[in-house]
């Protein structure tokens, strides 16, 4: 699972690289309150950025997915 400084930086990533910025008391809410895996802090982010799943654009979807993704594996990695 991510900490939380691992979690701002994914988020602020997230921003920068794709676009997906979310407000500061969604931030803080997945930071306080994180998910424990990959599809569901994917579908957290998105539902935070008021999209859904089901009809999210399937690219914005993957690429999203692919650096949360990333993110938990460096985790792992680094035994966090």
């Amino acid at each position: 699972m991510l900490n939380e400084k691992q979690v701002e930086d994914l988020l602020n990533r997230l921003c920068v690289r794709l676009g997906v910025c979310l407000p500061p008391h969604e931030i803080a809410r997945l930071r306080d309150d994180r998910p424990g895996d990959v599809v569901a802090f994917t579908d957290a982010v998105l539902a935070a950025e008021g999209l859904d799943r089901l009809t999210a654009d399937r690219y914005l979807y993957r690429q999203v997915r692919d650096m949360i993704s990333d993110a938990f594996r460096q985790a792992e990695h680094d035994g966090t």
